[in-house]
């Protein structure tokens, strides 16, 4: 694809080889819906045949970096295998690209980050948070399993304890707690974000780039040995779209309550 086929993704040039992307649905703050799902899976593909660009960095338009899967999106996929097959590839998919490029992303993560979008903000080679950044995984709230990319990313980032801890309570995390736990690289204030981000894509971009991209390829070996942890979780995650505590996950977030599980339905 050229990257004017894209609906929701912007794409900005900008001195040095650096490609500004910024998701684009910001009237509900940037979450992905089916298209921007398949959009986030396969632009990395795109980048690593475009010879005018050394380096990505990635980022929301408007207040929040990604809401996560539209609820649309989510009441789609329930109890449908096919629906649910093709989002199982994609979620692997927006993985692996990313892993497998060899050119160097950079994450701007301004304000919330759920889901898909978290999953791109934290596959970043290098995550810049705002300190009014908002993260959660999101799964256990729906009352599906973590899935997208926790699995392969949180423990190496921040160490099992949290990692079990964040990702089986789903509480939230600002961008202080995530930089001194580990899970984001950098964090600042909120109007320093994108000057940081872009001063570090400028370094990047201005050093020996066989040498960057040699250094990424062999780093991510660590997440291509979780690749079996990983596919693991994608497929309990997708087996969580049967369920009823999804039906009662969603539910409850279109009714801005707290959700009342039904739990384990077990036959003898």
């Amino acid at each position: 694809m050229k990257y004017s086929e894209y609906q929701h993704l912007l794409f900005e040039r900008k001195d040095d080889g650096i490609l500004l992307i910024t998701l684009n649905r910001p009237d509900v703050l940037n979450a992905t819906n089916n298209r921007l799902h398949w959009e986030l899976s396969r632009v990395w593909l795109d980048i690593a045949d475009d010879p005018e660009t050394n380096v990505v960095v990635v980022t929301g338009a408007g207040r929040a970096f990604s809401a996560g899967g539209d609820l649309a999106m989510i009441e789609n996929l329930r109890a449908n295998a096919a629906t649910i097959a093709g989002a199982w590839k994609e979620a692997g998919d927006i993985v692996y690209n990313m892993i497998n490029l060899d050119k160097p992303i950079i994450s701007a993560i301004n304000g919330v980050a759920v889901g898909a979008g978290l999953a791109v903000a934290f596959m970043a080679d290098i995550s810049i948070a705002s300190e009014s950044m908002r993260i959660t995984d999101g799964h256990l709230r729906l009352g599906v399993a973590a899935g997208d990319h926790a699995v392969i990313i949180w423990p190496l980032l921040c160490g099992m304890a949290k990692a079990k801890y964040y990702l089986m309570t789903a509480d939230f995390i600002d961008g202080k707690e995530a930089e001194r736990i580990g899970l984001v690289s950098l964090c600042v204030p909120a109007d320093k974000l994108m000057d940081k981000a872009m001063e570090v894509a400028r370094k990047l971009a201005r050093g020996p780039q066989q040498a960057v991209r040699f250094t990424k390829r062999s780093l991510n070996n660590w997440l291509r040995a979780a690749g079996p942890a990983f596919d693991a979780s994608l497929a309990m995650e997708m087996m969580g779209f049967f369920s009823a505590d999804l039906a009662e996950g969603v539910k409850a977030l279109q009714e801005k309550r707290q959700p009342s599980f039904p739990g384990f339905v077990t036959t003898k």
